[in-house]
């Protein structure tokens, strides 16, 4: 290779790994669409579950809440971008709201944005350089957690008897469903090679080394 072209090429490469690229943007976008039916199925999941569990239906919200925080991690570790995780899950609420008709209405894309904050806080923490199992367990933790309080607020649970039964059942879904599944969901498209061009594909190369 010429100088020349190593010069543009390295000059290129560093342009990626400073902010985000289109190719960033298209992917983000992408998760949080497939994200959102995603989640809409769960709806429908959840809405069946609670008449299942019959009195302890509401309860059954909270069992599955970790599978609502799902994208943020995966998209995070994909692009390591800062806000890939809150943009996704907004993504998703839009997609729920605006095309299947969440009855949730445009207080879900608040919702969206706080668990996605707390969902990316650990990785942001690491300057989005480690994606080890204790980093997607407090992303689904802290997902979980932060959506929580804004939830027990708008729902009236603080002060109940089961406020803490609530809290805990939670953020072990997040830890569960929000954050440890995601792991293996993000190795396994890795090893596709579908993700190479992105910045873990990047990082993976660099280590390969």
């Amino acid at each position: 290779m010429s100088a020349p072209a190593e010069a543009f090429e390295t000059a290129a490469t560093a342009r990626e790994n400073r902010g985000w690229t289109l190719r960033d943007i298209m992917l983000v976008v992408v998760l949080g669409v497939v994200a959102g039916f995603l989640y809409w199925a769960l709806v429908q999941a959840w809405t069946w579950l609670s008449v299942l569990a019959g009195p302890l239906g509401d309860i059954t919200q909270h069992v599955l809440l970790g599978g609502w925080l799902l994208v943020a991690p995966i998209a995070v570790a994909i692009v390591r971008r800062p806000f890939a995780g809150v943009a996704a899950e907004i993504l998703a609420s839009v997609i729920e709201v605006v095309f299947l008709g969440s009855a949730v209405g445009p207080l879900l894309f608040v919702a969206a944005g706080i668990q996605g904050a707390g969902s990316e806080l650990p990785f942001a923490l690491t300057r989005y350089r480690r994606y080890g199992w204790l980093q997607y367990a407090l992303s689904g933790a802290l997902g979980a957690g932060f959506v929580f309080f804004y939830s027990a607020f708008r729902s009236g649970w603080y002060g109940t008897d089961l406020f803490w039964i609530r809290l805990v059942v939670q953020v072990l879904s997040g830890i569960v469903f929000g954050g440890l599944l995601a792991k293996p969901i993000v190795a396994g498209l890795a090893r596709t090679g579908v993700v190479d061009n992105f910045a873990i594909g990047r990082d993976r190369a660099a280590r390969a080394d």
